[in-house]
């Protein structure tokens, strides 16, 4: 993807949306000011003072950093979050709109989206109601006396989006993508990932030491005293840190046979959690699942020994601290600013907290994404643009193939399956052909957090009623409203939001090709098919099952390939002391090279790029890589980095340039690059995959 949804696939929420008020990337001209030229789309974002050469991410980009900081309500700005501005100006008035609408029916969509909105701009009945929405949960942890009772309460709680000890998802069996599976997984920690409980870089350990207050806080806030708020604190986090060590790194969670291990529900109760009957469990999720698919058995044994060992009031005081967090942003001031004080400030680098209606709408996309997606679609996508899309996915489905006849290191047969799936990919761009049906969720305006906790509960059913049927190869698991993009590997399908083609200030009939090749076509589309041959993604055939369909090889030879990647990304340190993560970040950096590569084979088939003239003085092959870079417009704090390099499997915005980049000839060429440039790497040390 922008973002490749995990194997395990757990539920992909729209991205929250994160714009500030500052409106689009051109600022409006006054009705009486003289008429302007409309800046390009490229050209007026370019530093002329950086050499391409030396730096293209400063060099196409570094112009419109310079004049736009990051707000103080957020932790990056750059297109993706003026892209979202623009969908919140929609969005808010999709919602006020419903609210005004005093003859919705009730259970109708306007109903369900006006209440929401009402209910969650309610800034002083939250502050009245304080934690009381929680009040039937923290009572039911407050009763557990032993572990039986402790997983009974951690059970109920995954039914409402909150996850303690483990995680849990129902989605495709990555060996039988015909049959939906239970899936469970490591998780259970309040932190972003493994790493941030033992990293020992100076940023790290600042942070997990503000965990800890920040913890010792919300017990305080649950009315524990000083003491005994920094007791259960330091407790609760010494139950996490060995969950945490228990955990896979990062890393170790891309390799799909490894994070695959099916067994009956009996064989995990007794060879790793004699403590959890997972069959009576699962049945009383109504999952009568006679297997389960375990993604990290050796967790599952640290986790039945941290049950075994821990005392029940740090069970309990876990368990608040869990759920707390879940639902403090739709609580209370106080538990709200708590919230924000350690994972908006602390983790991200945000100064401040966004307006009320931006929280607001960040939840209603969460709760009600799809309901808002089929309103948003209707007004604001139009054909032409749906249209242009589906024909540019099967330009570079098309150079795809071409460059699979290419390679000089995969075999014929090998070649005859990579053909076989390319034509078999889905496509889905825009919107979904069929719409999510809501009916049984109840939204009403009792408190925003139980209108958040009736959504997730909603969301849990729904993933449980699709256990048992066959798989629904139509559905979405993004909303139209999202800047993003996904490719899903069990159903061999990229997924194209209609938000992910935006370009501030544009409408899409005034952006030539090779900006829109560079920006869609590459960073994009390329991307996401690519990731169905990266090296997570060429595990799965052309149905979408984990089957291996390499000669060895072929094998051998693309991991000599990747590991040329993995190499040049480890070299980079954003950070001093944190160096990109190349294995982790592989596939994505393998998707960024790919889509480049392939998009561009696309491009040269076009018009533009034959006729060759000029636009603000760039040619048709730098424009193409200046829409490239504009994808990535973006600048973050040092904040929101860091979090980022320990737990994103995506490099930072600087780096998906010019790290891929940097292995491409036609770069080159276009801005002449030269050796001793930083830009310029030796031809035996450059990335040569597709």
């Amino acid at each position: 993807m922008k973002a490749t949804s995990p194997l395990l696939r757990r539920r992909l929420l729209a991205l929250a949306l994160a714009a500030a008020s500052v409106g689009s990337v051109y600022a409006a001209t006054p009705a009486d000011a003289p008429a302007k030229a409309k800046p390009d789309v490229v050209a007026d974002h370019i530093d002329t003072s950086v050499n391409p050469g030396d730096d293209f991410f400063a060099f196409a980009n570094g112009g419109w950093l310079k004049n736009n900081p990051i707000p103080a309500e957020e932790s990056q700005w750059g297109i993706g979050q003026v892209v979202q501005n623009e969908l919140y100006a929609k969005l808010r008035k999709i919602s006020e709109d419903a609210a005004a609408d005093k003859g919705a029916k009730p259970g109708s969509d306007e109903q369900k989206v006006g209440d929401f909105w009402t209910v969650a701009m309610d800034q002083p009945l939250a502050d009245r109601l304080g934690a009381t929405p929680l009040k039937d949960e923290l009572a039911r942890i407050d009763a557990v006396h032993d572990v039986n009772s402790a997983l009974d309460e951690a059970f109920a709680l995954h039914q409402i989006g909150v996850g303690p000890f483990f995680d849990v998802g129902i989605t495709q069996d990555e060996k039988q993508s015909d049959v939906m599976a239970v899936h469970l997984w490591q998780g259970g920690l309040g932190l972003p990932e493994r790493d941030y409980y033992f990293n020992p870089e100076k940023g790290v350990a600042k942070v997990r030491a503000a965990y800890v207050v920040h913890l010792q806080r919300v017990f305080h806030l649950l009315g524990k005293s000083d003491a005994e708020a920094a007791t259960s604190a330091k407790q609760v986090m010494a139950l996490e840190t060995a969950l945490a060590k228990a955990s896979r790194p990062l890393a170790e969670l891309r390799d799909p046979e490894k994070n695959y291990h099916k067994m009956a529900p009996t064989e995990l109760t007794a060879g790793y959690t004699p403590s959890i009957a997972w069959n009576t469990r699962l049945a009383g999720w109504k999952l009568p699942a006679s297997t389960v698919i375990v993604g990290q058995p050796e967790f599952y044994k640290s986790l039945q020994a941290e049950l075994a060992k821990t005392p029940v009031a740090v069970l309990r005081d876990y368990m608040r601290a869990q759920l707390v967090d879940t639902y403090a942003s739709y609580l209370s001031q106080d538990f709200d600013n708590e919230h924000f004080d350690f994972y908006g400030r602390t983790l991200n680098g945000q100064a401040e907290q966004k307006p009320r209606w931006k929280r607001a709408l960040r939840a209603e996309n969460q709760a009600l994404g799809m309901i808002l997606g089929r309103i948003y679609v209707k007004d604001y996508f139009s054909e032409a643009a749906k249209q242009r899309y589906n024909t540019m996915v099967e330009a570079v489905r098309t150079a795809y193939g071409a460059r699979i006849d290419k390679l000089d290191w995969m075999s014929p047969a090998t070649k005859a399956k990579a053909h076989e799936k390319l034509a078999a990919i889905t496509k889905k761009v825009g919107y979904p052909d069929k719409w999510k049906d809501y009916s049984a969720l109840t939204i009403g305006r009792a408190s925003y957090a139980q209108n958040m906790m009736s959504a997730m509960h909603w969301e849990f059913d729904d993933a449980v009623s699709k256990f048992g049927k066959p798989v629904d190869r139509n559905e979405w698991e993004m909303t139209p409203q999202t800047y993003n993009a996904y490719y899903n590997p069990s159903n061999n399908e990229i997924v194209l939001p209609a938000a992910q083609f935006m370009i501030p200030g544009f409408a899409d009939n005034q952006i030539d090709d090779a900006v829109v090749y560079g920006y869609v076509a590459a960073s994009t589309i390329g991307h996401e098919i690519t990731h169905g041959f990266d090296d997570e993604g060429r595990q799965y055939d052309a149905k979408g099952n984990l089957k291996d369909w390499w000669s060895k090889d072929d094998a051998t030879r693309f991991k000599q390939r990747a590991d040329v990647m993995v190499k040049q990304f480890n070299a980079y340190e954003p950070l001093p002391g944190l160096h990109i993560n190349g294995q982790a970040s592989l596939g994505e950096n393998i998707a960024d090279f790919g889509g480049i590569m392939i998009g561009l084979d696309a491009f040269k088939q076009t018009a533009q790029y034959q006729k060759g003239e000029k636009i603000a003085g760039y040619t048709p092959l730098q424009r193409f890589f200046l829409g490239y870079a504009l994808g990535w417009l973006s600048q973050e704090r040092e904040e929101k980095l860091r979090t980022g390099l320990l737990a994103d499997v995506h490099a930072p915005a600087k780096w998906r340039v010019n790290g891929p980049l940097s292995n491409v000839p036609d770069f080159y060429e276009a801005f002449g690059v030269k050796q001793g440039q930083p830009m310029w790497r030796p031809e035996n040390q450059r990335v040569k995959i597709w």
